[in-house]
């Protein structure tokens, strides 16, 4: 089965909208793109569902915020090189089937997302409503990096980046009216 992401008209009201995920999150129009990105990489890769891995290498190739979040430098080059290497065949490979915390049984909350993947959607948009807007982009970093067992976190380890930095490093950028 095909997956059909709306395509966003250029209009300011449209890019704020809010769509609906298959899990039923808010999404921006533009997360929405990056769920479509990690989607369509998950395929390629032959992948069974969608992982924070894809979810970040999506965030990382696409969102601005996130970008310069992480910032310029040898680390955000090395998280990149890891991603591309998985994406290719290299690299880390996860031998379970379901990225999942572990913390309890295996339940796949949205179809073609990992458990903690699908968790990691819901825990962006109730960030977000906390903001007072849809979710975005650093709203789901934070989000997929919050469980240490997230394969996001393994990638993220692996090029040099501390989670627990960066998401202080997120939580000062939510919290900063000027991003």
């Amino acid at each position: 089965m095909r997956h059909r992401t709306p395509r966003p008209s250029a209009g300011k009201a449209q890019k704020q909208s809010v769509h609906r995920a298959e899990d039923g999150a808010g999404l921006s129009v533009e997360l929405a793109a990056v769920v479509s990105g990690a989607r369509r990489r998950a395929v390629r890769d032959a992948d069974r569902q969608i992982d924070t891995a894809h979810l970040l290498h999506s965030l990382l190739e696409s969102d601005i915020e996130v970008r310069a979040v992480l910032g310029e430098g040898p680390r955000t080059a090395r998280l990149l090189g890891y991603l591309v290497q998985r994406s290719i065949g290299y690299g880390l490979r996860w031998q379970s089937a379901v990225e999942d915390s572990g913390s309890a049984p295996v339940v796949v909350r949205a179809a073609g997302f990992s458990p903690l993947a699908a968790a990691g959607l819901e825990y962006a948009c109730e960030r977000a409503a906390r903001h007072g807007g849809p979710a975005r982009g650093v709203d789901l970093l934070a989000a997929i990096i919050v469980d240490p067992r997230a394969r996001a976190v393994e990638v993220l380890e692996h090029a040099a980046i501390d989670p627990r930095d960066l998401f202080a490093r997120l939580e000062a950028w939510a919290g900063d009216p000027a991003h």
